[in-house]
């Protein structure tokens, strides 16, 4: 991470993880909690269904498996800032959930010099995913080639620096699920909270 400004590991998170957060995803889905994701915060917000395709359901840490992952993301927050020096502050995270054609189109997660999302995580829920079934994550190098496509398998872990690495996601042909977090410094004032609640 600290030279090339990426990670990726498979098998990151036991299958017993993986299967809690599965089930919990299930269940956010048959109670129809997930929402159409959009773009931009706050008034900036729109669905966008040229640039995106997914469904999210923001995690938090009244459901056991929800509290269990974020306990493990703040693990690795203390880890990116002991190693990296980094300042990171605190930790959002959402369900992602690509039905069969849906995408993310090329872009940022953070747009340099806004200080608020510094380092991206991915994690994937996918158990049957095949190659061919595409809804891979495909990171660009600052030049615009492509520089690495990560197949979405479940227990498979990405980070990257959010304002450096563009990604996307191609149109997937099966549901592709997964976590889509963000590790943040704190950029809170007196006058502007942020993220707002």
């Amino acid at each position: 991470m600290a030279e090339h400004g990426w990670f990726w590991r498979a098998d990151a998170v036991s299958s017993a993880q993986v299967a809690a957060l599965s089930a919990d995803l299930d269940q956010v889905i048959d109670d129809d909690r997930l929402k159409r994701a959009g773009i931009g915060r706050e008034r900036d917000f729109q669905v966008d269904r040229d640039t995106r395709g997914d469904w999210i359901f923001w995690l938090d840490r009244q459901r056991p498996a929800q509290a269990a992952f974020l306990a493990q993301a703040e693990q690795i927050r203390l880890a990116l800032n002991r190693r990296l020096f980094l300042a990171l502050f605190e930790f959002e995270a959402h369900y992602a959930l690509y039905p069969p054609g849906a995408f993310y189109r090329r872009h940022f997660d953070s747009f340099r010099g806004t200080a608020n999302r510094m380092v991206s995580l991915v994690l994937y829920l996918n158990h049957d995913w095949r190659p061919g079934d595409g809804g891979e994550l495909v990171l660009y190098q600052p030049g615009g080639d492509e520089m690495a496509r990560i197949a979405p398998r479940a227990g498979t872990l990405v980070l990257f620096r959010s304002e450096e690495i563009e990604h996307e996601v191609p149109p997937t042909r099966i549901d592709r699920a997964s976590i889509a977090g963000w590790f943040r410094l704190n950029t809170t004032t007196t006058d502007h909270l942020d993220p707002p609640r």
